[in-house]
């Protein structure tokens, strides 16, 4: 089975979509409560051309609705500490945080990164899922179809070629940076526009 047989089609015609090692029929089948709370915040994100103007400092606006969503909901930050002892010898070896987490399920989100945050993320949703703390980890970035958008608004010089969108993480999943993790993938696009 396929991506398409889990996912509604209001939110395939909102976001690109890419399946890794099965995730989606995972989270549909295993992680329902998880996957329909992941779902609701797809289907009710969108954003304006105002958020895209609007500078961020540490976090646009548009990260910032995706926690007003999953926040309450108990997706909470988290990073994973581990010791290893090689011969007596003690070696803490600590994850980057993922943005989300809830149960066994990890979810990040990178609208405008540099695209060496795609490896930090993999990495983590790897050495999780390794250590067997999550079963699937999910990435939100943009489409790289937003750059003709970005054009329109003359504002292609703040959204950089080397930014995060799918163009810059699809190569790093087929060279398999996510180890053995299932990852589903969103691309946001233009239908997320509102106005």
């Amino acid at each position: 089975m396929a991506w398409q047989d889990y996912i509604d089609e209001d939110i395939a015609e909102k976001y690109e979509i890419y399946d890794y090692r099965h995730a989606a029929a995972i989270l549909a089948n295993e992680f329902r409560d998880e996957f329909l709370e992941i779902m609701d915040a797809l289907r009710e994100f969108s954003f304006t051309r105002e958020d895209l103007l609007t500078p961020g400092g540490r976090e646009s606006p548009l990260p910032k609705k995706i926690s007003h969503i999953l926040r309450p909901l108990g997706w909470e930050e988290k990073q994973l500490h581990a010791k290893l002892v090689v011969d007596d010898v003690e070696i803490q070896s600590d994850s980057h945080k993922v943005d989300y987490l809830k149960g066994r399920i990890a979810f990040d989100m990178e609208w405008n990164s540099k695209d060496q945050t795609f490896d930090r993320d993999l990495y983590a949703f790897k050495t999780f899922f390794d250590y067997d703390k999550i079963s699937v980890g999910i990435l939100l970035t943009r489409s790289t179809e937003l750059v003709s958008l970005f054009k329109e608004l003359d504002i292609n010089g703040k959204y950089g070629a080397s930014t995060t969108h799918l163009d810059k993480l699809i190569p790093r999943l087929n060279a398999n940076r996510n180890g053995g993790c299932p990852v589903l993938v969103f691309g946001i696009t233009s239908k997320a526009l509102v106005n």
